[in-house]
Parts: C-alpha cells; structure tokens; sequence
C-alpha cells in the first residue's frame, strides 16, 4: 500500500473515531451521577447524618471527587464488602454500587466532572431526619417502646471501657417484638460508642416457647436481642417471626466505649422496639446466635503473617437463615459461611472478601433467597486475618495477635438470625421455593 494510501486509510480511521466519541452523550453530575447519590449514598453522606462529609451538591462531590474514585474502585463505599461472584445474590438491604455506577462515576471523574444542565438535576430524595429513629420511616410510626441505658462518663484518656448495666423494660404482659433498632442516644456518643450487644433476660418454664420443638434443647434462653455497630442501623423481622418478651424481662446492656482525647460525660445508648399488634402471635421465633470462628484462645497470629480459622456447626432443627453479619477487628480481611448438607452436597452462601472493621454491614436475605437448612445441615465458618504491612488497617504488623476484647485484639464470629421451623413447614416451604423457580411453561 502506497504512503498516500496509508494517510487516506489513518486520516479516516481518526475521522471515524471521533464520530463515535461525539455520538456518545456526556456524562454530567445532573444528569448521570446525582442520581446514583442520591440513590446509594446521601442518606449517610448528609448534613448531620454519620457520614464525614455531605455529597449533596455539585460542590460537595467535586471537592471530594479523588477519595470518591479510589472508595468505590476498592470497593470500600457504599459499605457492601460481600463477594459478589459467589453465594446469594438477592438481599433486602444492598446498597452496593454495581459495576456499570462505579464505571460511570469514574468516567465522570476522569472526564472533567462536568455539571450539566440545571434542568437534568433529579429532585432532591426526602432523607430520613438523622436525629430520629430510622426504622420509624420505613414503618410509618414511632416506637412502641424505648429502653435508654444509665450513663457513663468516658474519661479523656484511658483504656477501652465495656459498661454492662441492666434495665427493667417495665413490661406487665407478653408482647411479641416486630423490629428493633439501637443507636447512641447523641450524634457525639457515636464518637465513642464501637458497638452494643443488648441481652434479654427473662425467666421461660420449661424452655423457650414458640421454637422448634427439635431445637428446644439447644437454646435455653432469650439469648442476645440486638446488636449494634457502624453500619448497622436495626432489623425488621419477617412477617412471620419475631421476638418474645415477657412481663419482667430486663435488657442487659454490653457498650464497648474507647477514648478520643475528650472527656465525653454522661453516654448513653438507647434501644427502640415496634410491637406486633395486641393478640397478634408470629408463627416463628427468631433466634440471633454468635457463630464463634476463631475458636477463642485459639486464634494465634504471629508477627507479619497471615491465619484462617475455622469452625463447624450442624443445625439441631430445620431452619431459615435471616441474615449473615461478619465480626472482627482491625487485622480482620475476609469471612464465609458455607452448608453442607446431609447429603453431601456443599454450597457456599455468603463470602466477605474485604472486610473493613469500621463497618460491620448486616447482610440480610431476600425473603425468597433466605436458606432453608435442614435438620443436620452443617454450617462452616471461616475467618481470615493479615497481620502484614499489606493490611492499611493494620496498626502494627511487628505485635503478635491473639483473641481480646480490645479493638487492638483480635477475633472472628458472626452474628446470624436463626428462624427454627418444625418439619412440615420446613418442607412446604421448600416446595413452594422449587415451584417458584421453575421455568414458565410455552
């Protein structure tokens, strides 16, 4: 081919090029990136809400349009750190960005930022008042019922504290719980306030009510009602379960508090509960059980090294999985939860593959995706840990790490809402799931 040629053939090649690059439409922030805000994340990145910085306007995001790129490309934010090419797809709660938002909003990034035209600007979303109960929008009524906790002055500087008061709930008759939310009684109190394990404490003759009766044996108290971190705001049972409470019951709290160079006087943390109605009894009881992974004093991991742990549970009655909520510390980079079946057959269901202990994110099934596990299923947990310089969350990879308390320490479980169901049930339901998922006839 002549030179002539070749310059014909490059000069219309950069034509064509720039064809196709003047049809594709510009991606504005009114048009292409407000929306996914709004949809994913203002309702923490407000003005008064937990996130650090406000992504309402145009001016907020742009100014910070570098930290937005590399959170979203790592995955960090929105708070979504589950493994999305395994387990279970469909959740109530994901607020993950996919693929296609993260590309658009880095192409926007790159391109410029351009703000577009006022008119493509969506209308602004009615956030929920991040000084009220959250769950009181989603159920259009305040709580029935809101527990505080005695307070405690955190000193300026001093060592993680756990305050484990109790507090009567001033019950006369057995109400049936529909959802629960905890949160630090302050904006501030989120400052200091890790995490808040709320623990129901009742007299039950004879065991539990309202369980499988194959499970009786396996759970002999009311057990933990509630627990709260960052990232976790409360939880709305089934309609078909819930909790029980009972004339007399009180809640002992467990507050993990840490200094923050001020004296924070007078904390407290605060516990909402929305009844069923009067006489209404839920079908099903709702268990949260800790799954320990790290076995305890077991966990050892040495300086600038990695560790797995692992441990097995097998299920005492057929039951239905709500929900799975990894927990560890700083050094904490990935858990799982697989079944094995009676018959063998092993599935995995949830994988966290990049854990961020400042978020403990409650994954919580689609009502038509919860699993179903029948009575022997074997549940395995496994937790991973890096104590290297390659974790940017590691505090020092030179310590050698064992269990503790202390956010310093280290450890692994996962906190799971256990819907036992007697055998008939369990077996309806799993019918009606296969007839669900078969494909439409021609």
């Amino acid at each position: 081919m002549k030179f002539s040629q070749l310059s014909s053939v490059a000069f219309l090649t950069c034509v064509a090029a720039s064809l196709a690059t003047a049809q594709q439409p510009t991606i504005t922030f009114t048009k292409n990136i407000a929306p996914i805000l709004q949809q994913k994340c203002q309702a923490c990145h407000s003005p008064g809400s937990i996130a650090p910085m406000s992504l309402i306007t145009y001016k907020d995001v742009k100014e910070y349009a570098d930290e937005i790129k590399s959170h979203i490309t790592d995955r960090v934010m929105p708070p979504w750190h589950l493994d999305k090419t395994v387990g279970i797809h469909d959740f109530k709660n994901d607020r993950s960005l996919s693929d296609e938002q993260i590309a658009t909003i880095v192409k926007w990034i790159d391109g410029g930022m351009p703000q577009g035209k006022p008119e493509d600007m969506p209308p602004a979303p009615k956030l929920a008042d991040p000084t009220k109960w959250q769950l009181a929008t989603q159920l259009d009524q305040d709580p029935d019922l809101v527990l505080k906790s005695p307070p405690y002055t955190m000193p300026e500087h001093t060592q993680d504290k756990w305050f484990r008061p109790t507090t009567e709930t001033g019950l006369t008759e057995a109400r049936w719980v529909r959802a629960i939310e905890i949160r630090p009684a302050t904006p501030e109190g989120r400052r200091v306030v890790h995490h808040v394990l709320t623990l129901l404490e009742q007299r039950e003759e004879g065991g539990l009510t309202n369980l499988a009766s194959t499970a009786h044996d396996h759970q002999t108290s009311a057990g933990l009602f509630m627990e709260w971190s960052i990232g976790k705001t409360g939880e709305i049972f089934p309609a078909d379960a819930g909790k029980l409470m009972l004339p007399g019951s009180r809640i002992r709290w467990e507050v993990h508090m840490f200094a923050i160079g001020k004296e924070m006087k007078d904390q407290q943390v605060e516990l909402a509960i929305w009844f069923y109605p009067k006489g209404v009894v839920p079908q099903h009881r709702t268990v949260l059980r800790m799954f320990d992974v790290s076995r305890g004093s077991e966990l050892d991991i040495p300086p600038n090294s990695t560790a797995m742990t692992q441990n097995f549970y097998v299920m005492p009655a057929p039951a239905r999985i709500e929900n799975f909520q990894p927990h560890m510390h700083m050094r904490g980079k990935a858990m799982s939860m697989e079944a094995v079946y009676p018959d063998g057959k092993r599935e995995m269901l949830s994988s966290v593959n990049n854990f961020q202990w400042k978020w403990h994110v409650n994954y919580v099934y689609a009502d038509d995706a919860a699993p179903l596990l029948p009575k022997g299923t074997m549940l395995v947990f496994t937790a991973w840990h890096d104590n290297t310089a390659a974790n940017p969350n590691n505090p020092d990879p030179k310590q050698w790490v064992g269990w503790g308390d202390r956010t310093v320490d280290e450890m692994a479980h996962a906190w799971v809402d256990v819907t036992y169901l007697e055998q008939a049930e369990f077996d309806k339901l799993v019918a009606d799931r296969k007839a669900k998922q078969k494909p439409p006839v021609p």
